[in-house]
């Protein structure tokens, strides 16, 4: 089912997302927007870490985007905009996200956004790209998935890749028709003069469009205990020893007398005041 946000529900209500934070679209007010929707809650930020095949293409907003993320306890993921026309480039890109998000923490995934225009070469290599960046990612034991919008992630990138990572879908309409799984939705751009579709305009803190998303998936549950995105999965608790059980036993108490019965077994007496 949608997760929506109704007033005053603790927990997994409304889910927004801020992406594209650059230095030309200025420094997040996390202040501001944190509070943003009136009763409703943000409850988590997926940000740009950076884009290309060099660690030096961080995003220059991405150390303080993710401080303050740490420091309001707003939970946290980010993704990488690809430039790839080759498997051997994404995994540059990869090596180049890794440098960067090394030693960090983050409860969503990270994701490998590939959208460009010249990226459209075809399922099998477009394929074979995300493979590779997702593939490194998560042999460095991060929780990966990949982002683009629905008519891309249809044509260029097969099924089964899509069923392997997470899915973060971008598709701007009231209600996506988009079959695979998908653990994120971003369905529309507050402020953008198309896919604004729910007339949001702004959001606070935020002097630029600003994506908005649904999540359907408690990433943050999942990655804790699966050990992965800087975290440590916690051992098991020990199961509790199970109490000696004995079916053919009986007591029983009467008129100060008691008898115990075990296997056919009696055996009684008087109780001691």
């Amino acid at each position: 089912a949608q997760v929506n946000m109704i007033c005053g529900s603790p927990v997994d209500t409304y889910n927004y997302i801020k992406e594209n934070v650059t230095e030309k679209d200025g420094v997040l007010v996390f202040s501001e927007f944190i509070d943003d929707f009136s009763c409703e809650k943000i409850d988590f930020v997926i940000m740009q870490a950076g884009y290309g095949r060099l660690a030096s293409q961080t995003d220059p907003q991405f150390e303080r985007n993710y401080a303050e993320c740490k420091r309001l306890g707003l939970p946290c993921g980010c993704y990488w905009y690809s430039y790839a026309v080759t498997a051997e480039e994404a995994k540059l890109e990869a090596a180049a996200c890794l440098e960067v998000i090394k030693g960090k923490k983050f409860e969503y995934p990270i994701y490998f956004d590939i959208e460009e225009k010249r990226q459209e070469l075809g399922m099998g290599k477009v394929t074979a790209m995300a493979k590779a960046f997702c593939e490194a990612l998560e042999a460095a034991g991060y929780w990966v998935g990949i982002y683009s919008y629905k008519v891309f992630l249809e044509t260029y990138i097969d099924k089964a890749t899509r069923t392997r990572y997470a899915v973060w879908l971008a598709h701007y309409i009231r209600e996506t028709n988009y079959k695979d799984p998908y653990g994120i939705w971003q369905y529309a751009v507050a402020g953008h003069p198309q896919h604004d579709i729910i007339g949001k305009k702004k959001v606070a803190g935020i002097n630029a469009n600003c994506d908005l998303d649904y999540c359907y998936i408690d990433y943050p549950a999942a990655i804790k205990a699966a050990g992965k995105n800087g975290y440590t999965a916690e051992a098991p608790k020990p199961a509790e020893p199970e109490k000696a059980k004995c079916p053919n036993c009986s007591i029983a108490v009467n008129d100060g007398k008691f008898s115990i019965d075990i296997y056919d077994h009696q055996f009684s007496g008087l109780l001691d005041d």
